[in-house]
């Protein structure tokens, strides 16, 4: 199948516990006050400080994106039942035979598996709607938590990347990367 632009404004994925859903902009607020965790804006690149005008810039670009026709995915991460915004779940535009992702969560909702749930939900409906062989992510060396999400999701280190990224401090930084072959690829 050719790389699938099948991400719209009515592509919904769930477990029945977590939900990956488009970014609605009443979820503006949920953004804003997840962001405000220091550990959000340690391992990522979101803005500091982070404003409600930051969070809805944030929706209104994951929502362009559903009408461009990208093969870029940006997802609220949810809970089924109650539909509360627990984090972030997002695909970059794929890269030839590469597809990466990135997540994020607020506080309150780490350590119950949400991420895990989360990253597989997007990984499978990956496989299944595009070409992608190889899929990767990375994390911070100082976030071990980041990693074991994606171990669980069935990715393998693959190792240390040196100076692979910039820090807010204009630094290189060294990022450790997470790597899932395509079954029989």
């Amino acid at each position: 199948m050719e790389p699938s632009n099948t991400t719209t404004a009515a592509t919904v994925l769930s477990d029945g516990v977590v939900t990956l859903r488009p970014w609605r902009p009443d979820d503006a607020q949920a953004v804003f006050d997840a962001c405000q965790d220091p550990q959000i804006a340690l391992h990522t690149y979101v803005p500091v400080p982070y404003t409600i005008a930051h969070a809805t810039r944030f929706i209104v670009m994951c929502t362009e994106a559903l009408t461009r026709g990208s093969t870029a995915a940006g997802f609220a991460i949810t809970d089924t039942a109650t539909d509360v915004v627990l984090g972030s779940m997002s695909r970059p535009p794929l890269d030839g035979h590469r597809a990466s992702f990135g997540y994020w969560l607020a506080p309150e909702a780490r350590g119950r598996g949400v991420a895990t749930r989360a990253l597989r939900l997007i990984v499978d409906w990956t496989l299944a709607t595009t070409e992608a062989i190889r899929l990767e992510l990375y994390t911070d060396l100082d976030n071990p938590a980041s990693g074991a999400v994606a171990e669980r999701a069935g990715f393998v280190r693959e190792g240390i990347r040196r100076a692979w990224d910039i820090g807010r401090d204009g630094q290189p930084i060294d990022v450790i990367f997470y790597v899932l072959v395509r079954p029989n690829a």
